[in-house]
């Protein structure tokens, strides 16, 4: 099996071609070849023991996209994108790399399956943004797609353009509405829900973390260990038990961020939570106020999705998998 990750330098992409890689299979196929792109070099994960092709590409620019599937994987995930803050601060930017680069990427895989029956599974990372306010809680299968900013938008469209040409034969298409992803490890990134991750990732590490909204903010979160699982059981279930509807809302865990202070302080004392500064954020809490508190993902749990249960196995899967397993 030929696996292609388009965005794998980003966090998302090097723990899934990580997780690849250990597993050693994808469903009941060995992974025989990868090939990772991004707009920077990505890395080789370690231990893979096939081919891998490391590729420095923007697939916004025309004609990277067909390209890049010159060598016919079977399977694609899409990952590829600039996050919310940085897609709501320029207009241009934000739809040429969520959109466009999307679109030619569908394309290219259409003309490749009309000129020798190509059809791969592409496996979309979307995003709750598409579900703008007023919103339910919890947010049910059946509710409308109303992005209120940029990304959303952006995310929204290609989740319609990935549900026709699934429709229309081009290839097997899974869109899946990652929860934010917490904790994410590495730097803060420009993507406004990033402070999720920060008020736990740098207090657990003895660093000051800025908080811009108040403790009552509710949201939807999973851990980059369950994405990355979401991601792999996309890119193997029957498509057949999906149906028409190809984008899920995938399972997570609802919190405030005072829920998420008080499980930081269980498992890393009130010595932790001290180092988090509230410094409130116009902008921010304005976001903030129309995006999602929780969803019912009843569709996606019935079809094998999981995710945690509780912040406190948050944490500590981030203690396990980035932190060496202790404080």
């Amino acid at each position: 099996m030929h696996i292609l990750i388009i965005g794998a330098a980003g966090m998302l992409g090097r723990k899934l071609a990580q997780r690849l890689t250990n597993d050693g299979t994808l469903g009941d196929r060995p992974i025989e070849a990868m090939t990772l792109v991004d707009v920077v070099t990505p890395e080789t994960p370690e231990g893979f023991r096939g081919k891998v092709t490391l590729e420095t590409a923007d697939l916004s620019t025309p004609g990277e996209a067909a390209r890049l599937i010159t060598g016919r994987p079977n399977v694609i995930f899409h990952l590829a994108a600039i996050v919310s803050g940085e897609a709501e601060l320029d207009f241009d930017k934000g739809y040429r790399i969520n959109l466009d680069g999307t679109r030619y990427l569908f394309d290219a895989i259409r003309i490749a399956n009309g000129e020798n029956g190509y059809k791969p599974r592409v496996v979309f990372a979307s995003s709750i943004a598409v579900f703008g306010a007023p919103l339910a809680y919890p947010i049910s299968d059946e509710f409308h797609t109303t992005p209120l900013t940029s990304y959303g938008t952006q995310k929204a469209i290609c989740e319609l353009l990935l549900s026709d040409y699934s429709r229309r034969g081009f290839f097997e298409g899974i869109g899946i509405r990652l929860p934010t992803v917490c904790i994410r490890p590495g730097k803060p990134n420009k993507a406004a829900s990033g402070f999720f991750s920060n008020i736990l990732r740098e207090p657990l590490v003895g660093r000051e973390a800025v908080l811009p909204v108040s403790d009552d903010v509710r949201h939807w979160h999973a851990s980059p260990r369950s994405a990355a699982g979401f991601l792999i059981h996309a890119a193997t279930i029957d498509v057949d038990k999906v149906g028409p509807r190809r984008n899920l809302s995938m399972p997570g865990l609802s919190a405030t961020v005072g829920q998420q202070i008080d499980a930081l302080r269980r498992v890393a004392g009130e010595k932790a939570v001290a180092l988090i500064r509230r410094e409130p954020d116009e902008m921010i809490m304005r976001m903030c106020a129309g995006w999602a508190p929780g969803f019912e993902a009843k569709r996606a749990t019935a079809l094998g999705f999981k995710a945690e249960q509780s912040f406190d196995e948050i944490i500590r899967v981030h203690i396990e998998d980035e932190l060496g397993g202790k404080l």
